[in-house]
């Protein structure tokens, strides 16, 4: 079984904007969303796509199984999901042998921006940078399944 454990902070400053090593252009709608499981179609830069399953099991650990998909396939997806669909830029950040997320949102969520952090275990402590602002892992209102029908 694929496994997520990952943590959710706002984020309080661009201070992270300097140790950006890479970003990626996310486009992503939800085709299904009941019950605890979303399913996900992501085009990533134009050039690449993933569907992608996902449990709501607990807040810091979900199922989560990610598939490719051609291009084309998932551009006829997305159009299912309209108006429905996430338009957000990933940052990656590493931090020691961890890499944080920082999506900056665009569209109607723009001005949002969030911080993700993928971890080996959901007892791993982490330390946060000085721009982390408040935690809102299990906070549904930051889901991105959420958001998107917001």
């Amino acid at each position: 079984m694929g496994v997520e454990i990952e943590r959710k902070f706002l984020v309080t400053s661009d201070a992270w904007r300097k140790q950006a090593t890479g970003s990626v252009a996310l486009e992503q709608g939800y085709l299904a969303r009941s019950s605890g499981v979303s399913v996900r179609v992501r085009i990533h830069d134009g050039s690449s796509a993933f569907l992608t399953l996902k449990s709501g099991g607990q807040a810091l650990t979900r199922a989560e199984y990610e598939y490719a998909i051609p291009v084309a396939d998932a551009r006829e997806l997305m159009a299912l999901c309209q108006p429905n669909v996430i338009v957000k830029r990933r940052h990656l950040v590493p931090a020691g042998d961890l890499t944080w997320e920082v999506d900056v949102f665009e569209g109607r969520h723009k001005g949002l921006v969030l911080a993700e952090i993928e971890l080996d275990a959901a007892n791993r402590k982490i330390e946060l940078p000085d721009w982390i602002g408040d935690e809102v892992t299990g906070d549904e209102r930051y889901y991105n399944a959420v958001l998107a029908y917001r």
